[in-house]
């Protein structure tokens, strides 16, 4: 197995954590703002992370510190667009909007980069758009327009997300960068962020249940803190376009945890799309003009 294969069973890892928190989030919403729940998330995974590897987090250089900052930032946006659309608009919606970060990313490195992306990328990218709209949309692929506020949140979330992803490739594409340093130092960064917004604008406090415990835990540890920390080592062999196709099936993860968890049950248009979104993954693994894959190899 080659070092791009292995990164992408990797970011298909994070993007099943990534599933579950919608349901977790939906969960953890109902005791506290979006706000102090993100500061939670983040600053928990950052203690953990730091505690569990303060050895290779020593010596941590301006450059590596200085993207971390940056990246720690646009993921602010990401979260106040996720969790403020998971609280305004449906769950159908909102992980369809958020999953459009699969277009903004080749649409940025167009426009922006000058990048040109392969063909097969943009044949998958349309394949995923498709299988989005056929798994979360309803039967006439409309969009609930009375929670216009929550999809315009989604919108800005899966927008900054594809800008993050970018900026984590340049980052990790620096020898000077740590790239596990790199994925801790960015969660501190937005941990701030949001705890010092939750104190501006909610009452921040412990969770209530065990259940919302629970929930808070998990999204720390295995949603925010593993899943970041992953996503920043795996994009050293792989590509932000090849990423953003990788995480569309984060709503078909989130729509297997609504059957199991929330009772909700797809319709055969939504399990079609399922298996296109499925299927534009194995696009962008197969190797078409059977070339040596230009990330097999981490930063020259």
């Amino acid at each position: 197995m080659n070092k791009q294969l292995r990164a992408d069973m990797m970011l298909v890892l994070v993007t099943l954590c990534w599933g579950v928190s919608y349901y977790l989030m939906d969960v953890s919403l109902t005791d506290m703002g979006p706000f102090t729940l993100n500061a939670y998330r983040f600053l928990g995974a950052f203690v953990i992370g730091g505690l569990l590897s303060l050895r290779k987090l020593k010596g941590v250089n301006k450059q590596t510190l200085k993207y971390s900052l940056l990246i720690g930032s646009v993921l602010v946006f990401v979260y106040i667009g996720a969790t403020f659309g998971v609280k305004y608009t449906t769950l159908s919606n909102s992980g369809f909007l958020c999953a459009l970060t699969v277009i903004f990313v080749p649409i940025i490195e167009i426009l922006v980069l000058r990048k040109k992306p392969q063909k097969k990328i943009i044949f998958a990218v349309t394949m995923s758009l498709i299988g989005i709209m056929m798994l979360t949309l309803k039967d006439d692929f409309s969009i609930n327009m009375a929670n216009l506020r929550g999809d315009l949140l989604c919108i800005l979330g899966a927008t900054a997300y594809a800008i993050d992803l970018i900026l984590t490739e340049k980052a990790v594409s620096h020898e000077e960068v740590d790239a596990f340093q790199l994925g801790v130092f960015q969660l501190g960064v937005t941990g701030v962020y949001m705890l010092v917004m939750s104190f501006i604008f909610e009452q921040p406090h412990l969770p209530t249940t065990p259940m919302i415990w629970g929930s808070v835990i998990f999204l720390s540890i295995f949603c925010t803190g593993v899943a970041f920390i992953v996503q920043a080592i795996a994009q050293q062999y792989t590509t932000a376009a090849h990423v953003g196709i990788i995480f569309t099936l984060e709503p078909v993860f989130a729509a297997v945890v609504a059957y199991f968890f929330a009772g909700e049950v797809l319709t055969v248009k939504s399990y079609l799309g399922a298996v296109i979104m499925m299927a534009a993954l194995f696009v962008t693994e197969i190797d078409f003009s059977g070339k040596k894959r230009e990330h097999d190899e981490p930063k020259a």
